[in-house]
């Protein structure tokens, strides 16, 4: 297993400890607790979410106070920003950027009052998350993917986006 650190302080890009492929398929170890703590990805993660989504579907930007989010993608490939929202930090509002597919496999560790968000490249995409916490909406931040002020790039000129994820 390695691990890299980003330009963000606490968020860390993962290669997971076994990626095995034959003439078969894949075999893909995407968690093991005791190799995640050893590098010391310590976080007791409770529960595991996937959303399914089609080419040029964006989702987020959320996050919240409270949670740490391991996320990889299953199927396919998207594009992903994490975004620093803690008004007390030095790296307030700076973001970063990863692309994770099924042929990478890598995976990024999201921390508390970072928002994360992303828009799928491929025909269809299995965006997959482990946290820390119970999913609670009403706790959450949305950041608007195309706010002026963030300068975020994607890739897609015109995403498919939720009500939420419009800021309305």
């Amino acid at each position: 297993m390695e691990t890299f650190p980003t330009t963000l302080d606490s968020v860390r890009l993962i290669k997971p400890p076994t990626i095995f492929e034959d003439f078969r398929g894949h075999y893909v170890e995407t968690y093991n607790e005791r190799l995640y703590r050893e590098a010391g990805i310590d976080q007791h993660f409770i529960q595991d979410d996937i959303s399914v989504s089609r080419r040029h579907v964006l989702r987020g930007i959320h996050g919240d106070d409270k949670t740490w989010k391991l996320i990889s993608c299953l199927q396919g490939s998207f594009y992903m920003v994490v975004i620093n929202n803690d008004p007390q930090s030095p790296q307030y509002r700076k973001w970063t950027s990863f692309t994770l597919s099924e042929s990478n496999r890598l995976q990024v560790l999201v921390p508390p009052k970072f928002g994360n968000g992303h828009v799928v490249m491929s025909e269809q995409a299995i965006f997959h998350y482990k946290q820390t916490t119970d999913y609670d909406r009403s706790g959450q931040f949305t950041l608007v993917w195309n706010d002026p002020a963030l300068n975020l790039w994607w890739p897609v000129q015109n995403p498919i986006v939720s009500e939420r994820d419009q800021g309305r």
